[in-house]
């Protein structure tokens, strides 16, 4: 009860976000498809829904398959459950990552389990927070090194370069950012978010 799976999906984001990624126009897809542009528009609007012949013509016109769309479309809930994956401990301290935000929202969530690759050294478009669940980690940003434990959170403003390791074993992270498809980055000349 009230878990993802059980909700309608939206399939109207997903058809604008393959018709944009092709940079076609709502006009070129109407006249390969051979439906109108007022349905399609109304399609990406979530104001109709297509049946199962629109959505293979829609398909066909953006170069893939309905069920690539529907596996692509948005959950029509505002409530999602998504529970705690049970696994068995493996031989060795294995790295997790688990999304903990399904779909494509406005919102990206995902906890870190085990060691990272400190190393490896982020940018992100939008702003995030990091959440340390459990243990603790290093984060190197704009040259400064932090520390945090357990229950302690850095939060990072778009295009802050960063890297992090976890110190202690079975460290958990939460790490929570505006989704890099929402535009979402500092107006330099304004100082105000679009």
């Amino acid at each position: 009860m009230g878990d993802h799976k059980e909700q309608p999906l939206r399939v109207g984001a997903a058809v604008r976000r393959r018709r944009r990624s092709l940079e076609l126009t709502l006009a070129v897809v109407a006249e390969r498809s051979g439906l109108s542009v007022p349905f399609l528009s109304q399609i990406e609007n979530e104001r109709a829904r297509p049946s199962t012949s629109s959505l293979e013509k829609v398909a066909d016109a953006l170069r893939t398959t309905a069920v690539e769309l529907l596996a692509a479309a948005d959950p029509a809930c505002s409530v999602d459950v998504v529970r705690a994956e049970v696994t068995e401990p493996g031989p060795g301290p294995e790295p997790l990552s688990r999304s903990l935000v399904r779909g494509h929202h406005q919102m990206h969530a995902s906890e870190f389990t085990g060691d990272h690759d400190a190393g490896r050294e982020f940018q992100y478009r939008n702003d995030q927070l990091m959440y340390v669940a459990d243990g603790a980690v290093e984060i190197e940003a704009e040259g400064r090194a932090y520390r945090l434990g357990r229950g302690d959170t850095l939060y990072l403003t778009g295009g802050v370069r960063h890297r992090w390791r976890a110190t202690v074993p079975d460290t958990r992270v939460v790490v929570v950012a505006v989704a890099e498809h929402i535009e979402a980055v500092r107006d330099r000349d304004r100082g105000r978010k679009r």
